[in-house]
């Protein structure tokens, strides 16, 4: 049984890494708070490149882009392209875990797959597994910035377009309501057409004739490009999102732990205390026996002497 001194430094252990995992609480609260601000402010104008493609496929038959899946339907592909989200660290739950477990799921799957990964625990799970990876955006993960996710869609983009792949997904965490993080897997390009509608008799402004320059198909893909930069970086501040309310999650369990912890270690303490003094009152209290006998038998011995 520990004595009260390895139990009091037990105590001070666990309310000081206590004090680091509710600063860590915090500071995730804030970086999601703000995470989320930011992606808000820019939802409205990928929302509305969204709204264009809807309209320009609501309003024209014509529409032949190799960014779309031809009407004839989709031919099975060689070669898939995966961008894999996961965080820089740990100490986020299952966050990781998931994301990397669909992942590995979807990369059994095929036989030719190029691997592009976003935040440094996923490039060492990768690495140690010796699954080979064409590229780690490095410092992307801990701050996603259109400018990183354009980065990653010029990328991409060349990719498919350069036809050295036929198909590109991405993996990301999406918190869903209820602070859950569920794992998303999503199909960039090509683009199902039936994703932006089919043309129908709308009213409004849906109604009115539109001249596309040079042509219908040059329009389209021009937004391409920025509507694909606009979804790689919502994932981007998702997946962030995601991660910083797994580890609020993971930190609060902590504290709930170190409490019980610290409830128990104080029973514990004051139970072994508790033995020390009764055993201190208990020697104390043989000793003045020990003693009061002593003097008793010296009485003895003189008066015996003295007659």
């Amino acid at each position: 049984m520990a004595n009260t001194k390895e139990i009091k430094n037990r105590i001070e252990s666990v309310r000081n890494t206590q004090k680091i995992t509710n600063a860590m609480y915090l500071i995730a609260s804030t970086k999601l708070t703000k995470a989320r601000a930011e992606l808000e402010k820019t939802l409205p104008y990928f929302r509305l490149q969204e709204s264009e493609m809807k309209r320009i496929f609501q309003r024209r038959d014509d529409v032949n882009s190799h960014y779309f899946y031809p009407e004839t339907g989709r031919k099975p592909a060689e070669t898939y392209t995966y961008l894999v989200i996961t965080a820089d660290k740990g100490l986020a739950g299952a966050y990781n875990h998931n994301v990397l477990k669909q992942a590995e799921e979807e990369i059994r799957r095929h036989k030719k797959v190029l691997l592009y990964v976003v935040g440094e625990y996923g490039r060492q799970y990768f690495m140690r597994r010796n699954i080979p990876i064409e590229r780690s955006f490095l410092y992307t993960a801990q701050n996603p910035t259109f400018r990183r996710a354009r980065e990653i869609s010029n990328v991409l983009l060349n990719l498919y377009n350069t036809g050295k792949c036929d198909e590109i997904r991405i993996i990301f965490s999406r918190m869903e309501k209820g602070g859950l993080a569920m794992v998303r897997k999503v199909q960039l390009l090509p683009f199902e057409r039936g994703r932006f509608g089919k043309k129908e008799e709308v009213e409004g402004e849906y109604r009115k004739e539109y001249e596309f320059v040079p042509n219908v198909t040059a329009a389209l893909e021009n937004i391409v490009p920025s509507y694909i930069a606009g979804y790689i970086y919502g994932a981007l501040v998702e997946s962030f999102c995601s991660e910083q309310s797994a580890r609020m999650n993971a930190m609060k369990s902590a504290n709930d732990n170190a409490d019980e912890l610290l409830g128990t270690l104080s029973v514990e303490y004051n139970r072994v205390r508790q033995a020390a003094i009764t055993q201190e009152i208990t020697e104390v209290a043989a000793g003045a026996k020990a003693q009061r006998k002593k003097r008793e038998r010296q009485r003895a011995e003189q008066m015996r002497r003295d007659e």
